[in-house]
């Protein structure tokens, strides 16, 4: 059978890079691990709590970390950072005091960046958002897919493939439906594809959502 492998990790160090940039000792190496975790849902929920959006995208592209001796700097790529910026402009700072509320950093200065993505439609994570808030409104699969295929069209990508599994519908047997568009090349490394997994939690139980997008080749 076909053996399936991570896209983005399977190409780190040719197209891909890291998204989490520092260095532990073998023994300290789980606890950044789990550190890391907590700052990306630290800065999630807080998106989620101050966003007042209809499409429930949050649009988090993703979420790159560095961490030096007496720095922490977190960058977060988002579609929309109007939604956050917009009506506090003290909302970047307010959010800095959360996180660092949460893990009591004495000697560790933490610093929070924003950067705005132009086509916020060719991410997955943006993508994978917009078909949970349509699944979780019950609008069938097969139209928020196919909303999300011309989405990612004005973003100039070469190819989507789009991977929904579970009790689609709120049908008794889970299955698994997927629709591909252009090439999605997962054999070729020298393809730059981006990736995501999502799970969406509906009326009639939990949904994954994958979705692979070929940005081009190198």
């Amino acid at each position: 059978m076909g053996q399936k492998i991570n896209p983005l990790g399977f190409r780190l160090g040719t197209t891909q890079g890291h998204h989490l940039l520092w260095f532990a000792q073998p023994k300290n190496y789980s606890k950044g691990l789990q550190e890391d975790q907590k700052i990306r849902d630290c800065i999630k929920n807080y998106v989620q709590k101050n966003m007042r959006i209809s499409s429930g995208v949050e649009g988090i592209a993703r979420i790159e970390i560095q961490k030096r001796i007496d720095l922490i700097q977190v960058i977060i790529y988002m579609g929309f950072p109007k939604l956050l910026v917009e009506g506090k402009p003290r909302r970047i700072e307010e959010l800095q005091m959360n996180v660092q509320k949460e893990f009591n950093y004495v000697n560790r200065k933490l610093n929070i960046a924003i950067t705005r993505i132009t086509k916020p439609y060719g991410h997955p994570n943006i993508l994978a958002e917009f078909i949970a808030g349509q699944l979780r409104n019950r609008v069938s699969f097969r139209k928020a897919i196919k909303k999300t295929i011309e989405l990612t069209e004005q973003a100039d990508t070469k190819g989507i493939q789009v991977q929904i599994a579970g009790r689609i519908d709120g049908k008794e047997i889970a299955r698994v439906e997927w629709i591909r568009e252009g090439r999605v090349p997962l054999q070729t490394i020298r393809a730059k594809i981006d990736y995501c997994s999502y799970r969406v939690r509906t009326i009639y139980g939990v949904l994954g959502i994958k979705i692979w997008i070929f940005v081009d080749e190198e």
